[in-house]
């Protein structure tokens, strides 16, 4: 059921007050006026500033309109006092049902009692929910879901049409880039669709689809106000990862996922997955990736910042974090180092009260329930230190086990860091350096390239293989420093994880 076809039947079944979460004041109020006019009501707007006044008035004409309605009970009088069927849209009403209102509360439950038996009805509407004990049977609350990719359809072909008419900004939007566009879109609402979709048009003059980072660029925003998430501008593709080749066909197949012929096909949007492995083996790089390739915002779940130091608050910091990721949706949560982050919930209660329990417990039960398109990357190094509950299925997609590279994937990952270095790989023995950095992990082999550059540059002679093999020779790498742990964890992943990198068997 859409909110218009809800709230119409509550306004039918004569509900006294409905309660809309939202913040887009104006989307509410045109569904009411329409459905208003099918049931040949009246519409009435009241805000502190202006009073109640006819909806939809301008600024100008509320002047002088009936001032004393701008206090909250002369205008609930107002509410009584009205004979035709009408509807009552007060806007911003939240601050008068905190406590020590007493007097509004109590008339707006007097109220509410009396249009039970009328054709009116009252619709708050705010972005937080305050709601008093005393209203709590007589209130009805519905939340607005964000715009449809149809009603931004709306909004973009209308702006189209108004370019077009005049004629000074060039419309490059054939209906892959139209798709393209409206997918980035999503979680935004119509005003801030409104807004970029101008931006675009001002700082480019032309409307395209390849201007995708703008839309996201909005939705940086939205992130920054949170203070809960962090936004990355993902600027690593898959041709930066080397290797994983299994990983990267899995991910290449999901693509897709989150358009509508996925929809009709019966694909439901993918839910996420688990990089469990050895430390510096791209794992957190995958995620930036997966961003860039599916062209969908990355943000980062930072579990530190969710603890707070009053009771309650820590779960309460997940919900909204979450909140604010499934209102940009489609989106790419990456949770880094979730080993870290949970560590101890299962003795959570003798060390910290059970808050860090509580938390995961959130955590858990969303990603199971989660219906709106956030794909969760979540990334471990140790698996000893993962709760049992995040590895069922259904929680996640899939778990890989991301192993060290390799001969021909760390082949590939010197290639990549030694082009990246503006060297030619062409120039290098690949298969000697594969050979001498068996057991490296890729960030070894970044900075052992990274060393022998530093040794060229001071010896006043250009980077070559000599340089690399030197100092891969004197590096030992994390995988002989703690064998028995990385043997450990290879053993675990043995029929319990995807090896990132080698197929099944068929």
């Amino acid at each position: 059921m859409n909110f218009q076809t809800e709230i119409e039947i509550l306004i039918r079944a004569r509900y006294p007050i409905l309660y809309v979460i939202t913040s887009e004041e104006m989307r509410v109020q045109k569904v009411l006026v329409e459905i208003a006019a099918r049931r040949q009501k009246k519409v009435f707007e009241w805000t502190y500033s202006s009073g109640i006044v006819p909806a939809g008035a301008s600024i100008q004409s509320q002047k002088g309109r009936n001032p004393a309605t701008k206090e909250p009970l002369a205008a609930l009088d107002l509410v009584i006092d009205q004979v035709e069927p009408a509807i009552f849209l007060f806007k911003d009403f939240h601050p008068f049902l905190a406590r020590n209102n007493f007097a509004v509360i109590r008339r707006l439950k007097d109220i509410a009692l009396h249009l039970k038996n009328s054709r009116k009805t009252i619709v708050l509407i705010s972005p937080v929910m305050e709601i008093p004990a005393e209203l709590d049977k007589e209130i009805t609350v519905i939340n607005l879901p964000q715009p449809t990719k149809e009603e931004l359809g709306e909004l973009l072909d209308k702006a189209i049409e108004e370019l077009r008419e005049s004629q000074q900004v060039e419309i490059d939007l054939d209906g892959e880039g139209r798709e393209r566009l409206l997918q980035a879109a999503l979680g935004l609402t119509l005003g801030e669709a409104e807004n970029v979709f101008a931006k675009i048009v001002v700082k480019n003059q032309r409307l395209s689809g390849k201007h995708v980072n703008e839309v996201f660029a909005e939705k940086q925003q939205i992130i920054r106000k949170s203070g809960l998430l962090e936004y990355y501008a993902a600027e690593e593709d898959f041709t930066s990862v080397g290797g994983l080749s299994v990983l990267k066909d899995w991910v290449n197949k999901r693509a897709v996922a989150f358009t509508d012929e996925a929809r009709a096909f019966g694909l439901p949007a993918p839910k996420g997955v688990l990089l469990l492995g050895v430390q510096g083996c791209g794992k957190s790089l995958c995620a930036k990736a997966v961003s860039r390739l599916w062209q969908l915002p990355l943000l980062r779940f930072d579990m530190g910042r969710m603890f707070g130091s009053l009771v309650g608050s820590s779960e309460e910091n997940v919900r909204r974090a979450i909140a604010v990721a499934e209102s940009i949706a489609p989106a790419v949560l990456w949770v880094d180092e979730i080993d870290k982050a949970f560590t101890g919930s299962q003795s959570s209660g003798a060390t910290d009260g059970g808050t860090t329990a509580r938390v995961f417990g959130t955590f858990l039960t969303w990603l199971s329930e989660k219906t709106a398109p956030v794909f969760v990357v979540a990334t471990a190094n140790d698996v000893s230190q993962l709760p049992p509950e995040l590895m069922r299925k259904g929680r996640l997609d899939e778990i890989f086990y991301v192993d060290l590279p390799l001969d021909e994937e760390r082949a590939e990952i010197f290639r990549i860091h030694l082009t990246k270095r503006n060297r030619n790989p062409a120039e290098f023995d690949l298969p000697a350096l594969a050979a001498a950095s068996a057991e490296f992990s890729g960030a070894e082999i970044e900075e052992a390239i990274i060393s022998a550059l530093y040794d060229a540059f001071y010896a006043k002679q250009e980077l070559a293989s000599m340089h690399l093999l030197t100092t891969l020779s004197q590096t030992v790498p994390l995988a002989r420093t703690m064998a028995e742990k990385v043997s450990e964890q290879r053993n675990w992943a043995i029929g319990r994880a995807r090896n990132a990198s080698v197929a099944r068997p068929a």
